[in-house]
C-alpha cells in the first residue's frame, strides 16, 4: 500500500520515496543563479574602473567600515585569511588600499582606503544600483521588500546551523 504524503513533506522533498528535487525547488540554486547574474554583470561594469569582482567585495566592506582590522574584513567579506591577504596584496598594488600596523598590538594589521578608493564609491556604488534596479524590472516595491526579508530570514537560519 502507498503511504500518503502530506503537503508538507511534498513541499520540503521528506516524501516516501525518491522525488525529484528541480532547480527550479532549490532556494539554493535560485539564489546561485541569480548571484551569477548579478556578478557577471558587476564585473563587466565595474572592470572599465580597473576593479575585480574580488576588490568589489573588500571595497563594499570598507566604504561602510574603512580602517578595519584585516581578520574583521575577511569575516566581513567571507574569506579566509590567506585569501584575504592575496587580496589585499593586490588592492595595495593598485592603490586601493593600505596596512598598517596597530599601534596597540603590532601583531593585527588595520586596512585604510586610499584617496583613489574612496572616490570610487561615488562611481561604482551608482553601478550596483543601477544593476540592482535592473532585476527589479517588474517587481514591485512589496514584492522586493517581502523577498528581502526572505532571503534575510533564510540567510539567518542557515547561519544558526554553521554554529
Amino acid at each position: 500500500m502507498k503511504k500518503k504524503t502530506t503537503s508538507t513533506t511534498k513541499r520540503d522533498g521528506n516524501a516516501a520515496g525518491a522525488r525529484e528535487f528541480a532547480p527550479r525547488e532549490s532556494a539554493g540554486y535560485l539564489v546561485r543563479d541569480a548571484h551569477r547574474a548579478f556578478q557577471h554583470l558587476l564585473e563587466k561594469r565595474i572592470a572599465p574602473f580597473g576593479v575585480t569582482r574580488g576588490q568589489w567585495y573588500f571595497l563594499r566592506v570598507l566604504w561602510t567600515k574603512d580602517g578595519i582590522s584585516q581578520r574583521e574584513l575577511s569575516e566581513s567579506v567571507g574569506m579566509m585569511e590567506p585569501t584575504t591577504v592575496i587580496a589585499l596584496q593586490s588592492m595595495e598594488k593598485a592603490g586601493l588600499v593600505r596596512r598598517v600596523r596597530s599601534a596597540e598590538d603590532k601583531r593585527k594589521a588595520q586596512v585604510w582606503l586610499t584617496p583613489k578608493a574612496r572616490k570610487l564609491k561615488a562611481r561604482l556604488l551608482p553601478i550596483a544600483r543601477h544593476i540592482t534596479m535592473q532585476a527589479r524590472e517588474g517587481v514591485t516595491l512589496a514584492e522586493f521588500e517581502l523577498f528581502r526579508d526572505v532571503i534575510l530570514r533564510m540567510t539567518h537560519n542557515l547561519d544558526k546551523l554553521k554554529r
